[in-house]
């Protein structure tokens, strides 16, 4: 337990550095923290009391995370490459929270995400040029994965499957800023915006392994 409260203490200060400089911080600083929080993050998940196929599924999913995080900070002309490791990301949850699943259907959920989906990519559609349709196809697996999350919560109505929609939902609102604020709004507290929601759903999300 003492060992698990450590690493908690490391994750919170390295997230709450990355986001601080992600505000107004010096770039080494960002370097740095971001990638240590997703290590950390990594190390909380391996560190789960039992790992089945959930946590494996987990682990994968951050580890892509990461990836898509070392090629971010490397340079903007691997922004494909970026997006295409946060699709496998997001891919790897939905296939996690999947096992967690019985078969349910809550219909106004994906009538939601059908509509805010939408809304996104009609405020950034003309932006985007020719990364409209994996921009599209990576906003679609997030919703996708946000749906399952919620069949999960709507299914079980336990804390592990509230766990898992409060991080899905995160991770969807980290990319809504992300997109909305590079393609057609920027503002100065976005990049903490969206640091904060990232590392807080990728925090619940494992959370969900110690449930």
């Amino acid at each position: 337990m003492g060992d698990i409260i450590w690493q908690f203490l490391a994750l919170f200060f390295s997230g709450w550095l990355y986001v601080d400089a992600a505000y107004r911080g010096p770039r080494w600083q960002r370097w740095v923290f971001k990638p240590l929080t997703l290590l950390l993050l990594l190390g909380l998940a391996w560190n789960a009391p039992a790992i089945d196929s959930f946590g494996y599924l987990v682990l994968a999913g951050l580890a892509a995370a990461l990836i898509a995080d070392a090629l971010s900070l490397l340079s903007e002309e691997r922004f494909m490459y970026v997006i295409g490791a946060l699709f496998i990301s997001h891919l790897l949850y939905a296939v996690a929270f999947a096992t967690q699943l019985n078969i349910t259907f809550f219909w106004p959920l994906p009538l939601i995400l059908l509509a805010i989906g939408a809304i996104v990519l009609a405020i950034i559609w003309t932006r985007l040029e020719e990364l409209r349709w994996p921009v599209a196809t990576y906003l679609a697996i997030t919703l996708i994965m946000v749906w399952i999350a919620g069949e999960c919560y709507y299914d079980r109505g336990s804390s592990l499957g509230f766990s898992l929609l409060a991080g899905a939902l995160l991770l969807l609102a980290s990319d809504i800023v992300w997109l909305i604020s590079r393609y057609r709004v920027p503002f100065k507290a976005s990049p903490a915006v969206i640091a904060a929601c990232y590392f807080a759903g990728h925090f619940l999300i494992v959370r969900a392994l110690y449930l």
